[in-house]
């Protein structure tokens, strides 16, 4: 028989928050670098409170025999950058089956899609392929990658590409880089929606930013031409890394970009590389990054560099008939 589905209420939290913290133990036996906070069911149900508590969330739960045994809880992010959308945040969903999830989605993407909400997202734990599986089976498709790894023992950089720290005269060719990085993702495959910023605008952020302590910025050069940047910096500055999906006390890699013409030649695992022995010498106790999952140059570089999936964003575009 299937699960009755209803509307979350206050009271459920509780036995989300225990189905979460069993999600996230599991996780954990095969990423122990996740932070293991959330393994605590009543942390585990304030995750699940913060998220009910965002303007314009809904949830559902599934109950059979009495007990609850799956929730969904979704939102809308800004409509500019994600089309009218819903979000289901890696700690906006856990189940006792992995098959009550499509319960749960069926139930609340009916409302979503009524109110024309048509572009939906789930972070989804990479290492779970049941449940990865069922996301798959309700049309949803892999779309960016979250990855950790533990910080180098030894230093990794090999000097075949010279890397160094950025400094102020860097700046027109970093906000080159930033800009290229972006037409890369408007390319196929990767086809992202996102908008070209003015080249001047990016340089006036550099000119504010550029001594900012909370960041490192590395370039790469090749024949004394920078051809290529990293930034790093803690992980607690990235939003898209939060709540269950963040360890605690990592660095990340935030940025690496490469230009063109010297793809190809080994300058983005030479930053990567920077990156990574800056987070060992700043004490980190382990590397986040994500990249886009139909980029083939990132996809390909950080897993070769040791970093694995934690989390994968799904994604799923409705066509109205």
């Amino acid at each position: 028989m299937p699960p009755e589905i209803r509307p979350l209420a206050e009271a459920d939290l509780a036995a989300c928050g225990w189905l979460l913290a069993a999600r996230h133990a599991s996780h954990r036996l095969a990423e122990p670098l996740l932070d293991p906070r959330y393994e605590d069911p009543a942390t585990a149900a304030s995750e699940v409170r913060t998220l009910t508590e965002l303007e314009g969330a809904s949830g559902v739960v599934a109950v059979a025999g009495g007990d609850i045994v799956g929730y969904l809880i979704g939102f809308p992010k800004t409509p500019e950058v994600w089309r009218p959308n819903v979000w289901v945040e890696a700690a906006g969903h856990a189940a006792a089956d992995p098959e009550v999830v499509r319960d749960l989605y069926a139930a609340a993407a009916a409302s979503w899609v009524a109110e024309g909400m048509v572009a939906h997202y789930a972070i989804v734990p990479a290492t779970d392929v049941a449940l990865v599986d069922a996301w798959f089976r309700l049309g949803f498709g892999q779309q960016h990658v979250h990855a950790i790894r533990e910080p180098p023992a030894e230093p990794m950089s090999t000097g075949v590409v010279a890397v160094r720290q950025a400094v102020a005269t860097d700046i027109p060719l970093l906000a080159t880089l930033d800009l290229s990085l972006t037409e890369h993702q408007t390319l196929s495959p990767v086809f992202s929606g996102s908008t070209l910023r003015p080249l001047a605008d990016i340089v006036a952020e550099w000119e504010r930013d550029i001594d900012d302590p909370g960041y490192v910025t590395f370039v790469a050069e090749v024949d004394g031409d920078v051809v290529g940047s990293a930034v790093g910096c803690s992980i607690e500055l990235s939003s898209a890394h939060a709540g269950v999906s963040r360890p605690d006390g990592a660095g990340f890699l935030a940025f690496a970009a490469v230009l063109p013409a010297a793809r190809g030649r080994g300058v983005g695992t030479a930053l990567g590389e920077a990156v990574l022995d800056w987070a060992a010498g700043a004490g980190y106790r382990s590397v986040v990054t994500d990249w886009r999952a139909t980029n083939l140059l990132s996809s390909r570089a950080w897993p070769w560099l040791g970093f694995r999936p934690t989390f994968l964003r799904l994604h799923r575009g409705i066509v109205a008939p």
